[in-house]
């Protein structure tokens, strides 16, 4: 059979509680505040951010290491008949972005 309490010991377990909830509801209290529900928010978009911009960053290093390897043979020499048309076409777009951008000025 269980040991009968003392007022005492029942007087210290309700502090005890008391002590326990208090410390419960400042931390809910701290978690639901505004700027700690803001702060969270942004910690998860930083990091998707970080994410997806790292992931982007490998994607065009890999593409740009594809397409010098593709302007080089094997032994590392430029193949002028692949650097010829790549330049011939980045002339020609840089030709219509200056001259879309000429003809927005007028």
């Amino acid at each position: 059979m269980p040991e009968a309490r003392t007022p005492e010991q029942i007087e210290a377990d309700i502090v005890r509680r008391r002590e326990q909830l208090a410390e419960t509801l400042d931390e809910i209290g701290v978690r639901m505040h505004p700027k700690t529900i803001v702060g969270d928010a942004k910690a998860k978009v930083a990091g998707a951010v970080d994410h997806t911009a790292g992931r982007a960053f490998v994607a065009v290093n890999r593409l740009v290491t594809d397409v010098k390897g593709g302007l080089r043979d094997d032994g590392g020499a430029p193949r002028i008949e692949r650097i010829v048309p790549v330049a011939l076409v980045a002339v020609a777009l840089v030709g219509l972005l200056a001259l879309g951008a000429r003809r927005k000025r007028a």
